[in-house]
């Protein structure tokens, strides 16, 4: 089958003493493979290259760029450069083309090593600490100026958060209350079967509900759905620049949008952690009579035995703690938000994974205090 050599890109190269001509013709494309490049020996002893044009069926910015190529070739060999015999537009762009040197491929920027990305790390914990300490100062203020009667809390907009952060969290907190206590009972029940002490499935499920995973599990649902909703609204408040509107005003928005938050968390939670620790009792009952063969009146009876009044209030009082947490890393985080929408997005990521951290440290800080003091 022939083939039409108008439609592949040619360039033919003929070597008179120490010019070097070379003639393009045809169909240059960037679909067309274009000709090889001269070999650096045909440049020995040339002194000028001679670039002459025919008659093109097709042309694009391939011939241009094959162009440049051997042009440069050229110069780093020592040869002059003759494009008199190409068309006018394309000499001149040729010759812009040459006049800027070849830019060096940068290299490709390398990520920070172990030991930098930990400094980095602790660089930015660092920097944060000064502003996390002012923050809890203006809190301090706004609850003092609270106690001695001289800040006013809206009742409507008081009342809204106290349903947002309590009632409106009922649902997520009782099925993962539910399926915490049901996990925990099962887990429990596998290694009491094996000595026939199954009953104390109601010990196991209560006491660690109500005095510790109640408290822990509303801490981190309300981390991931209060503390980031806090973040939210104050970021976008920074943003459209609501928070500079209160302090013309001469209103302090700690006093108006932080205070009302943290305290209708702190009425909250302990209500969310009580409630958790019920529900978890009562996937673990039915885990237990359904599954494992205790009866119900045995497994009530053991439950009311096994809590106690300390239980309860140590559940309670780190749920509040947790809750207070949530509150302050949500606010700071809203407060302390840049003036972007992706700035937003930061602030609310950063409100949820400093509520986890500081919960995680403060459980297991106060774990260690309650048993070193005997509660």
């Amino acid at each position: 089958m022939s083939t039409d050599a108008s439609l592949s890109a040619q360039a033919r190269f003929a070597r008179q003493a120490t010019q070097l001509d070379v003639f393009v013709e045809g169909g240059w494309s960037w679909q067309v493979p274009a000709p090889l490049l001269p070999e650096a020996a045909l440049w020995a002893g040339a002194e000028q290259l001679r670039l002459q044009a025919g008659t093109f069926s097709d042309q694009d910015g391939a011939l241009l760029a094959w162009l440049l190529r051997l042009c440069r070739s050229a110069v780093q060999a020592g040869v002059r450069v003759d494009g008199s015999g190409l068309p006018d537009s394309m000499r001149k762009l040729l010759e812009l083309a040459l006049a800027v040197p070849p830019q060096a491929q940068p290299h490709p920027a390398q990520g920070p090593g172990f030991f930098a990305s930990l400094g980095l790390i602790t660089l930015h914990v660092w920097s944060d600490l000064p502003r996390a300490l002012h923050f809890t100062g203006e809190i301090t203020q706004s609850l003092w100026r609270l106690v001695r009667g001289r800040t006013r809390l809206r009742r409507q907009d008081f009342l809204w958060l106290i349903e947002a952060s309590g009632p409106r969290a009922l649902p997520i907190a009782s099925l993962i209350s539910f399926l915490v206590g049901t996990i925990l009972a099962y887990m429990g029940a596998v290694q009491l079967a094996q000595f026939g002490a199954q009953i104390y499935i109601a010990d196991l499920v209560a006491i660690g509900m109500v005095r510790e995973i109640g408290a822990l599990m509303t801490g981190v649902i309300l981390a991931g759905r209060t503390g980031a909703s806090y973040a939210a609204q104050l970021g976008s408040m920074q943003v459209n620049e609501e928070i500079d509107a209160y302090r013309t005003l001469g209103l302090s928005p700690i006093d108006y949008l932080v205070l009302p938050r943290l305290l209708a968390l702190l009425l909250m939670v302990p209500l969310l952690t009580l409630y958790a620790g019920v529900v978890g009792i009562v996937a673990g009952m039915l885990v237990a009579t359904t599954v494992f063969g205790v009866g119900l009146r045995e497994y009530f009876n053991e439950t009311v035995i096994a809590l106690s009044w300390s239980h309860i209030l140590i559940g309670m009082f780190k749920g509040t703690v947790y809750g207070a947490l949530v509150a302050f890393s949500g606010c700071w985080r809203g407060m302390d938000c840049g003036r972007s929408a992706q700035a937003v997005g930061e602030a609310t990521t950063s409100a949820v994974v400093t509520s986890i951290l500081l919960i995680t440290v403060s459980a297991s800080l106060l774990t260690i205090l309650f048993q070193r003091l005997g509660l």
